[in-house]
């Protein structure tokens, strides 16, 4: 027997709504009626037929309320149209919301691109950057850029999020990419050309004579830090917060509007490591160096998509190839003190150009030491185990003490260069046929070497031991010069034995003295001690070692009763070295007297004193 079932469902007929379906479609026409409102309020009737702007800015300050509304009721009209898509993708009503979707994202369009067209002051790469104030927490991997300012550029850019959104989730995300490339690269464009910024091929660059390069590098160093921590930050920021819901988004927008700028930004950095120039452009150098080693983690930061990996590429590429820049003209520049050749005599023992040229090189460049200290490459170098004053261990690592195995390579390249230029000093002072004026010389020299140091950021480099170790060498000097200048001098009245001389003896000596005093005052009225401390402090030795000798033999043979062969008294000794050193040539006319006190005092060429 064949069993019969009645169907559920009678052929023909609809079946009845069921009540998730009567809901959906419910609330669908809720969400239609109040679109239709707010677009008949803000765009015109032939809008769908015309690509005439609205009435008005549904995004203006006065409006933003309603503009923030309008975007609430199409983002309900879309969560409504979805639900009726899934229980019933036939209804008639869906036509009706499309058409309503289709007439908003043609406004949102253009409220977008007003927003971003109208709002470029507060929408300023400075303006979003500063503001945003970003922080970063690196355990938690949370961007920088997830901070948002407060202040009408925070509605702005609350505003461009909103519509942003909206449109991305109603299938309009090319739509609005596009205007925001558009807009945003013009700007950024802008931007760049009111700083000076130069789009120039490497070719270009290579081409440039030194004096235009100059003026591009000058241009480049007073760019670069406003273009990485305003421009590319800002857009960074402003891109990630727009595109928030999708990282891919924001990549797009935020690589297509910087990376051709960013590379052309680090490119030249490497035309310059690699551009002929003299040594004393290392410093320029340097400083392009120092401005990308300064905001490499926020370059690194800022292009941290791997769209943008090239950038950071660049700018490593850029440092590496100012370091080796940098690295050559140092040595090169070792290599022109090893060279200097010069075989003249300075007049009078003074500091010689060669001195006084590397220690100002040097000098600027101690500046640069922390910037060094990631450039220069490790090297040994012969310098002397006492040549920091100190072999302690403890403070070898502060470059203070220890030798070039253990230094840290910026101490040990400085203390090198400064060696090399002694030795060099050393072999000039050979030429001095008179020992004592050389000796006079290498005091002078070092001397102004350790003033260098110790008035400049190259104590911090060398440390206090290399300071002390080379003022005793600068002593040590003096001493020898006093010793062969003025030997013979002092010796002539030391009385080596306890006895009496004889009277014709006594006065042989210090006629002996009066002629060796003369003698050596007039050879060394032409010399010369530039640094007045030390000038002062080897008259005073000289003073002090001559007026002993004299005050003793005087009062020893009480020589006031020799006036014909008296010349000079004792307390008047200071009187004639006080001409000493100064380069004057002035002689040293002596005037008999009767009185030891009132003997002869010096009498300079001009007149008297």
């Amino acid at each position: 027997m064949m069993l019969l079932f009645k169907p559920s469902i009678t052929l023909g007929k609809k079946s009845k709504p069921r009540p998730y379906q009567i809901f959906s479609e419910s609330l669908l026409m809720d969400s239609i009626e109040a679109a239709e409102s707010l677009t008949r309020k803000w765009i015109s009737p032939d809008q769908s037929r015309s690509s005439s702007c609205s009435l008005s800015s549904i995004f203006s300050t006065d409006n933003r309320a309603e503009g923030r509304r309008f975007i609430e009721v199409i983002n309900s009209l879309q969560y409504a149209i979805q639900g009726v898509v899934l229980v019933n993708p036939d209804s008639p009503k869906l036509t009706r919301a499309h058409n309503l979707v289709t007439i908003a994202m043609k406004q949102l369009e253009k409220e977008f691109y007003r927003v971003l067209k109208s709002n470029r002051r507060n929408l300023d790469h400075e303006s979003v950057s500063v503001r945003s104030s970003p922080s970063f927490n690196p355990r938690k991997k949370v961007s920088i850029y997830s901070q948002v300012p407060k202040s009408e550029e925070a509605d702005v850019m609350t505003d461009l999020k909103m519509i942003a959104d909206c449109m991305i989730s109603s299938g309009y995300e090319n739509e609005c990419v596009k205007i925001y490339k558009k807009i945003r690269r013009s700007i950024m464009v802008e931007a760049l050309r009111n700083l000076g910024f130069e789009n120039l091929s490497f070719g270009k660059i290579q081409k440039l004579d030194w004096d235009s390069m100059e003026r591009n590098i000058k241009k480049w160093l007073e760019a670069t830090k406003v273009v990485i921590t305003n421009l590319f930050d800002g857009e960074r920021i402003l891109c990630d917060h727009v595109f928030s819901p999708s990282v891919s988004v924001a990549e797009s927008c935020f690589t297509e509007i910087t990376l051709d700028n960013a590379l052309t930004l680090f490119v030249f950095p490497v035309s310059v490591a690699r551009c002929k120039k003299t040594v004393e452009k290392i410093f320029l150098t340097l400083d392009v160096y120092q401005t990308i080693s300064q905001l490499l983690p926020q370059i690194e930061e800022i292009f941290s998509y791997n769209s943008t990996s090239s950038v950071r590429l660049q700018a490593a590429d850029s440092l590496n190839n100012l370091g080796e820049a940098i690295n050559s003209m140092v040595a090169e520049f070792e290599a022109s003190i090893t060279k200097e050749a010069s075989k003249s005599l300075i007049p009078g023992g003074g500091v010689h150009q060669l001195t006084r040229y590397v220690m100002n090189f040097i000098v600027f460049l101690a500046d640069y030491n922390e910037c060094l200290a990631g450039v220069l490459t490790e090297s040994t170098l012969p310098l002397p185990e006492d040549y920091f004053g100190n072999n302690d261990e403890d403070n070898k690592e502060g470059g203070e003490t220890g030798t070039s195995s253990s230094s840290a390579p910026v101490t040990t390249r400085f203390a090198w260069l400064i060696l090399v230029l002694l030795c060099k000093i050393d072999t000039k002072s050979r030429i001095y046929n008179d020992m004592a004026l050389s000796y006079l010389f290498l005091a002078n020299n070092l001397d102004y070497v350790v003033s260098k140091v110790r008035t400049s950021n190259l104590r911090v480099v060398l440390g206090d031991e290399w300071v002390t170790n080379h003022e005793g060498k600068v002593t040590q000097y003096l001493e020898k010069y006093e010793k062969i200048a003025w030997g013979e001098v002092i010796t002539s009245l030391s009385d080596r034995d306890e006895e009496m001389l004889e009277e014709h003896v006594a006065k042989e000596r210090l006629m002996r003295f009066n002629e060796a005093f003369e003698e050596t005052f007039q050879k060394q009225s032409e010399w010369v001690v530039p640094d007045s401390k030390l000038r002062d402090d080897l008259k005073g030795s000289l003073t002090k070692k001559l007026t002993t000798v004299a005050t003793s033999f005087y009062g020893k043979y009480q020589v006031e009763n020799w006036e014909d062969i008296v010349r000079f008294s004792p307390e008047d000794l200071g009187y004639y070295l006080s001409d000493l050193f100064l380069g004057t040539g002035r002689s040293c006319i002596i005037v008999p007297s009767l009185k030891p006190s009132d003997s002869g005092r010096s009498l300079n060429s001009e007149s008297g004193r």
